[in-house]
Formats: C-alpha cells, sequence, structure tokens
C-alpha cells in the first residue's frame, strides 16, 4: 500500500480552505503543512484544519523535506514566483488557475519542471471531474447530431474583491471566471481555433470587468462566451447540434446534463457523481501522476495551459489590458 501524500499548502485563504475541507475527507492524502506570509494565520489554519505544521515563510514549507506535493494557492500574479520556488526545492506542483499571469511565465515554469523532471500541473478542476468526459460523450453519441455552436457564461459578484480589481495581483474577470469557459469550449470543440471576436469593460482600475469572447473553430463550430465579476448568471452551457441540445448545469463544476431533442422534449438527464467538493479529482490525478513517474496531466496536457495562456494573453492585449509579469 503507498504511504499517504504529504500536501503543503501555499496561502491560507479561501481557496486553501476549499482544498483543506476537502482533503480531510480523502484516505489517500494527510493535510502536512501550511504556508502563509503571517505565521499567525498559518497557525491558525493548522489548528482549524488539523494541518501538522504551520510556516510563516513560503520557503521554509518548500524546505520540509516530507513535503510531497505543493498546492499553490496564492493569487495569480505570485504563481509563476510560488511554483518556480517550488520546483527549485524539487517539489512536484499542482498550481491554481489561472496558471500564471502570462503565457511566458507558463512556458518558464514548464520548461524548468521538465528540466528538473518535476510534476507540474494546472489545477483547473472542470479538467478532472469525471463527469467532464461525460458531457462530451454525450456530445459525441450523435443524440443531438451534428454540434454546431455552443454557449457558456459565468458570472459572479465578486469585483469588490481586492484581487480582482488590482492589475498588480492580475485581477479581472477573466482569469478568474473566463478562464472556465474557455476551458469548457476547449475540452468539448478542440484547439484549432480560425477567428476571435471579443469585447470588452474595464474598470477604472483597468482590469477586464465583462467579457464576451465568439470563437470560430476551423470546422466552423462556434462558441460563444461570457464572464462578469459584478454579475451572478445561470453558469449554464448549451451545445446545440442539428437535432437537439445539451444543457450543462454549472460549467464551473458541472452537475447535471440534460438532452432536449426534436419538439423541444427531454430524452435524457445525466447527474455527476457524488462528490466531496470537486477539489478531489485534481488531487487523485496528482496521486496517479507521481506514482507514475508522469511530470505531466493527460487531462490537462502543458501544451493545453500554455495554449489557454496565450489565447487569454492575445485577449488581454487587444482589450489594452496590463501584462507587465
Amino acid at each position: 500500500m503507498m504511504k499517504k501524500l504529504k500536501l503543503g499548502i501555499i496561502g491560507a485563504g479561501w481557496i486553501a480552505e476549499k482544498m483543506a475541507i476537502t482533503i480531510r475527507s480523502m484516505e489517500e492524502v494527510e493535510a502536512y503543512a501550511i504556508a502563509s506570509r503571517r505565521l499567525t494565520d498559518a497557525q491558525e489554519f493548522a489548528v482549524k484544519y488539523n494541518f501538522a505544521k504551520a510556516y510563516g515563510s513560503y520557503e521554509k514549507l518548500m524546505q520540509d523535506a516530507a513535503v510531497d506535493l505543493v498546492y499553490i494557492a496564492t493569487p495569480h500574479s505570485h504563481h509563476h514566483e510560488h511554483a518556480r520556488m517550488a520546483l527549485l526545492h524539487d517539489k512536484p506542483v499542482l498550481c491554481e488557475k489561472a496558471f500564471t499571469a502570462t503565457a511566458p511565465q507558463a512556458e518558464a515554469l514548464i520548461e524548468l519542471a521538465q528540466e528538473r523532471n518535476l510534476f507540474i500541473t494546472e489545477a483547473i478542476w472542470t479538467r478532472y471531474m469525471p463527469f467532464s468526459a461525460t458531457i462530451k460523450e454525450i456530445m459525441e453519441s450523435g443524440v443531438i447530431g451534428k454540434p454546431v455552436c455552443l454557449s457558456a457564461n459565468l458570472a459572479y459578484p465578486v469585483g469588490y474583491k481586492e484581487r480582482m480589481q488590482r492589475p498588480e495581483l492580475a485581477g479581472g474577470a477573466l482569469l478568474d471566471l473566463g478562464v472556465y469557459a474557455i476551458n469548457f469550449a476547449s475540452m468539448l470543440f478542440g484547439t484549432e481555433i480560425k477567428e476571435i471576436t471579443t469585447s470588452c469593460i474595464k474598470t477604472e482600475t483597468g482590469v477586464d470587468a465583462h467579457n464576451t469572447i465568439t470563437l470560430r473553430f476551423r470546422d466552423d463550430k462556434v462558441a460563444m462566451l461570457y464572464s462578469n465579476m459584478y454579475a451572478m448568471s445561470d453558469r449554464q452551457g448549451i451545445i446545440s447540434g442539428e437535432k437537439g441540445y445539451i444543457l450543462v448545469e454549472n460549467i464551473n463544476n458541472p452537475q447535471s446534463a440534460t438532452v432536449v431533442t426534436t419538439d423541444y422534449k427531454v430524452v435524457a438527464h445525466y447527474q455527476a457523481p457524488p462528490q466531496i467538493t470537486g477539489y478531489e479529482y485534481q488531487v487523485y490525478v496528482s496521486i496517479e501522476a507521481l506514482r507514475n513517474g508522469w511530470i505531466e496531466s493527460p487531462y490537462m496536457p502543458h501544451a493545453e495551459t500554455i495554449r489557454i495562456m496565450q489565447l487569454m494573453d492575445d485577449l488581454r492585449k487587444e482589450w489594452g489590458g496590463i501584462l507587465s509579469f
């Protein structure tokens, strides 16, 4: 029997808390170490979630020989620095989305991981969920005929948060929310994009608050995507074909898929399997990778992470965004 994976978490915010809640229900993982910029925050987190070690320095956590995997849960702007630090301490990395602030940063991290033969992957949780594969299988089954277009939206009223407003923290709706819509389209329609049409409304601080993105693929499929950090949306994804459509509830954590065909009749309904929080799947994939000696995950290959980061760089450049990282 393999030993429990000792997880170290960098950053003690709400995303870290969600991971801590997740792993305490996973038999394969030990809540081992938490690091924050302030030792008191790390200590409070450790007590609350029963972590064995608390560090007031990220580097001290990296220096702990017992840590098997580092989960990066800091703001987007710091992902490159903290993941690089982990790799230089020979630690495998599970790094929150967006993977980095820019594509060149993503390329540099992946190149370093490859040089050191270390596992690194982007914690874009929807990529690892079994139900994401189910949705694609339904689409490809022919039940809605040839897929023609899809729409996906994600909006939460989170624009008041400092990390969302500040350009120096790589804020904005795209990296935090739009990334899910882009990944939804990519998982279903692929990577062959022929044309992009987009628009954006920015905040006074210069980050994107609302954005629309239309992707035209080489086979003329079309994806219409939307994200917003001031509103609350239905979070739906709809895949439309010649004979019907599939309605996906919550592209951020798909819970069900409903198939509607001729005369708008519901012909099938699929429910996602029970989960702890949904975060467990990216941890399971990391465990699988470490046991098999993989340096990347087949569910989110390095090339796909870089491609999507480059796409988001291109969008922000078109919007006149700040990419000074």
